[in-house]
Parts: C-alpha cells; structure tokens; sequence
C-alpha cells in the first residue's frame, strides 16, 4: 500500500527534495552564522567546486532559502544569506546530524559488507571510502 505522505505530488517530498543535492546542506550550514561571499563559502566548505557552488547557491535562491545581494561597489561584491525558510532547514539538518552521528558506523559496516558481497547499486552514495574519509562524519 503507497503511503500518502510520500506521494510524488505530496507536499511532504519538497523537503526532501530540496535537501537531495549533495551540497545544498553544507551550504545551508556554512550560512548560519550570518551573509557570506561566493569565495568565503567555498573556503569554508572546502572540497566544492566554484561552478558546483554556484549552481548550489541558484537552486537555493530560486527555491527561496538563500538571498543573493549584490552590492554597487567597484569591484562588485555578491554575497548569500538565508531566508526564513531557509534558516527553518538548520533544525531538520541538526537533527539528520545527530543521526548520522548515531548511526554512521552502521552504515559504513553494510557498506563494507555490500562491497565485500559484490553487491553495489550503481547510485550507492557515499562510497564507503569517501564516507570514510570524512563524508558522514562531517570533518
């Protein structure tokens, strides 16, 4: 039986869509803290392409979670904050935090198990080494 909730057309899903992205949460996190500068967030977040960035930073701003000012000043200057929905994204990403905290073991030993078995999905993500390695500790 399909769950209402979960629905392709409920409104339920539009969280978890627009957390889908891999770095639309780190993006979000690095923003608590106040407006940051494209070349600040990257330095900060490491590990992220400016052209990921910035096509991050758009999804977010046409979904409403960050605003893009742009300043008159030679040379121009843009910076990003969030918006009120946006900042409403920090609480479930704590909480997807603590779990991960909690449970990241578990889940790089099925991991490791799977790879072991031969059995790997295609979109399995993250790969245990870059889990490892950092991706579900948050370091």
């Amino acid at each position: 039986m399909d769950d209402p909730e979960f629905l392709a057309d409920c409104q339920t899903r539009l969280g978890l869509d627009l957390l889908s992205g891999t770095w639309t949460g780190v993006v979000l996190w690095t923003l608590q803290d106040g407006p940051l500068r494209p070349r600040e967030l990257q330095d900060r977040i490491g590990g992220i392409s400016q052209k990921v960035l910035t096509e991050t930073l758009r999804r977010l701003e046409h979904n409403g979670l960050v605003v893009r000012r742009r300043y008159a000043e030679a040379p121009p200057r843009v910076d990003y904050e969030l918006t009120g929905p946006g900042r409403g994204m920090l609480e479930p990403l704590s909480a997807l935090g603590r779990w991960t905290e909690r449970y990241a073991a578990d889940v790089l030993d099925a991991q490791e198990r799977a790879e072991s078995a031969g059995s790997v999905p295609a979109d399995a993500a993250p790969a245990g080494a870059k889990a490892r390695d950092g991706a579900l500790s948050g370091r």
